[in-house]
């Protein structure tokens, strides 16, 4: 940990800022964890299986996690939105269930964690949100992610909006779109083969890795980022250029 992300990351009272990382168990969601860490917060998960527990598809597990982090760690400074589910279905075949259940983890459980957070980064005047998309909204690779790709455009309406309601008090809400990443979860659904035609259509030739969702992430919950909001940061390697 430098001595200048232990300052940078620590409040006028010398207090050590909280961040929370929804799927902070996952390759990408670790991955941020530990960069935080090094950048000097109090980084943890919010997951199944992560520091704090809690289901986002509930919205009373939810809601039950975050008051268990504010109990526990009594702020929360930046929250990271990581957790994603992937259930996929197109058009002719999507059901209820699968699309519920992708838009309460993916959109509705960031309304409850910012329902119980930011009250307490406006009471402070700093606060980060940070969304992590998916550079498939702007191209879809596959009919079968209907679900998914509506989930992460919508987090793009619920950014901007939230930009505008909580600037005033020094809260930013912006977002990472990572692009196909080298992950445990993407080898078990692309071969080697199909890693290579995404980079082949990069402009910079090289598979993505979780660190560079991470390194995005990061910049944005600094105060370097302070002039930020209301922006999405395409991490894809120039897939995608907008």
């Amino acid at each position: 940990m430098s001595d200048t992300g232990t300052a940078v990351n620590r409040t006028e009272h010398g207090d050590q800022r909280v961040a929370v990382v929804t799927g902070g168990s996952g390759a990408i969601g670790s991955a941020i964890v530990t960069a935080l860490r090094a950048a000097g917060l109090n980084a943890l998960s919010l997951d199944r299986h992560g520091d704090v527990s809690g289901d986002l598809s509930s919205e009373a597990s939810t809601r039950a996690a975050a008051a268990q982090i504010l109990e526990r760690y009594g702020r929360c400074d930046v929250l990271v939105h990581c957790a994603a589910a992937f259930d996929q279905a197109t058009l002719a075949d999507v059901d209820v269930s699968r699309w519920r259940h992708v838009q309460s983890v993916n959109v509705e459980s960031v309304l409850w964690l910012s329902q119980a957070f930011t009250p307490g980064m406006a009471e402070r005047g700093f606060g980060r949100i940070v969304l992590i998309t998916s550079d498939t909204v702007w191209m879809p690779p596959d009919p079968v992610l209907l679900p998914y790709i509506t989930s992460k455009a919508a987090q793009l309406g619920m950014m901007r909006v939230l930009a505008r309601t909580l600037g005033p008090s020094g809260i930013s809400v912006t977002a990472v779109a990572p692009g196909l990443t080298d992950t445990p979860g993407s080898r078990t659904v692309n071969s080697d083969e199909q890693f290579e035609a995404v980079v082949a259509q990069q402009a910079l030739a090289r598979r993505l890795v979780p660190e560079d969702t991470a390194a995005a992430v990061t910049f944005l919950a600094s105060d370097n980022a302070a002039a930020m909001t209301g922006q999405v940061l395409c991490v894809d390697g120039g897939l995608v250029m907008r």
